[in-house]
């Protein structure tokens, strides 16, 4: 009797009885359209409603308010262009700012994507990098593990897509806004989205999220007072190196996983 093969990752990946969720590709997507719609959706409006009065403090024109969300739907970046733009930067240095703080999105791009089916790895990925955010990621990055890998694409397009439609009219909402509620309410409204990726990592299962949170959380305000230009860069490189540590050589050790 011959040996019966021993099934690959992909084949695994295809056997999912187990796992909650949607069943089919155009399910997946309306399950991440589901998903969008609730706190990713409000989270992202109430962001880019902060942005849009920032835009409108600074004198510049509401349909420039809403191209930036459209084409960038990256609001660090946008903060970052609109403070530059204000102080008369060239063109060339406001490229290459913003460009380094969309390093991130390396990050987001090389820990999600992978977990895709191979079929949905091609070259319409491109198209969908844009779709990406920080809280899109922080979302998947949670839902990933509970769907069909066959599935994950459909799903990651439905919230992506939820998410950056969200920002578009939020962000010409809060240039409307401005004037009528006190500053320091609607710029206090760009901290959420933060906050909201902040709560999203720590529901992660996996603890090497949370031991990263916590010492930024204590590193953060130390080096903001050393340095405040590297202070984000020293902390997230500091505490990401250390809880990486933690993980390889100390949970995954007491927890007899070899890596």
């Amino acid at each position: 009797m011959p040996l019966s093969k021993k099934p690959s990752t992909e084949d695994l990946n295809d056997i999912s009885p187990a796992l909650r969720g949607p069943r089919d590709s155009r399910a997946a997507f309306l399950y991440g359209v589901k998903n969008g719609l609730g706190a990713p959706a409000m989270v992202l409006f109430a962001g880019m409603v902060g942005f849009g009065a920032m835009i409108k403090a600074a004198g510049m024109s509401g349909p420039f308010a809403v191209a930036s969300s459209f084409l960038m739907f990256a609001l660090p970046g946008q903060v970052l262009m609109l403070e530059m733009m204000a102080t008369g930067s060239s063109v060339l240095t406001i490229i290459l700012a913003v460009t380094l703080t969309s390093t991130r999105f390396i990050t987001m791009t090389v820990t999600l994507f992978p977990q895709l089916h191979d079929r949905d790895r091609n070259r319409k990925l491109y198209a969908s990098v844009h779709l990406l955010a920080m809280t899109s990621w922080a979302v998947s990055m949670r839902e990933f593990n509970s769907l069909d890998i066959k599935h994950r694409a459909s799903y990651f397009f439905g919230l992506g897509l939820v998410c950056w439609i969200a920002s578009i009219p939020g962000t010409y909402f809060g240039y409307l806004l401005a004037g009528f509620v006190p500053g320091p309410i609607t710029l206090g409204l760009v901290f959420i989205n933060p906050l909201f990726l902040l709560l999203t990592c720590a529901d992660v299962k996996p603890y090497i999220n949370r031991i990263a949170i916590g010492l930024a959380c204590v590193l953060g305000p130390i080096f903001t007072v050393l340095d405040r230009d590297t202070s984000l860069l020293t902390t997230g490189l500091i505490a990401g190196t250390v809880a990486y540590l933690v993980d390889r050589k100390l949970l995954r050790k007491k927890a007899g996983v070899i890596g």
